[in-house]
């Protein structure tokens, strides 16, 4: 089943993401090359696709788990919490309609 892993960063988390970033992409990549992965990617923390300096307000990753169980497990694990990136994390089952 999918779930989406929905993710609020702390303030000023711009520094710390930057710094877990190359493990949090590992972990994503994993899930890509499983075929596991629907879509991942950082919520900008302004109206634009490169904030710059004014950095990310959070994440959401949508992708195929087992079970919620497994799917929580996975985001507690995720480097963005290690570092303190994220503030809040939820997640939730999905179900795709479209496309």
């Amino acid at each position: 089943m999918l779930y989406a892993i929905m993710s609020e960063d702390v303030a000023d988390s711009l520094e710390r993401r930057m710094a877990a970033r190359p493990d949090h992409l590992a972990r994503i990549e994993t899930l890509r090359d499983e075929g596991r992965l629907v879509l991942a990617g950082p919520h900008p923390a302004v109206d634009t696709e490169n904030p710059g300096e004014a950095g990310f307000s959070g994440s959401l990753i949508v992708a195929e788990f087992d079970s919620l169980e497994a799917a929580q497990h996975w985001a507690d694990a995720d480097p963005y919490i290690i570092a303190g990136v994220y503030a809040k994390v939820i997640v939730k089952p999905f179900k795709k309609v479209m496309p």
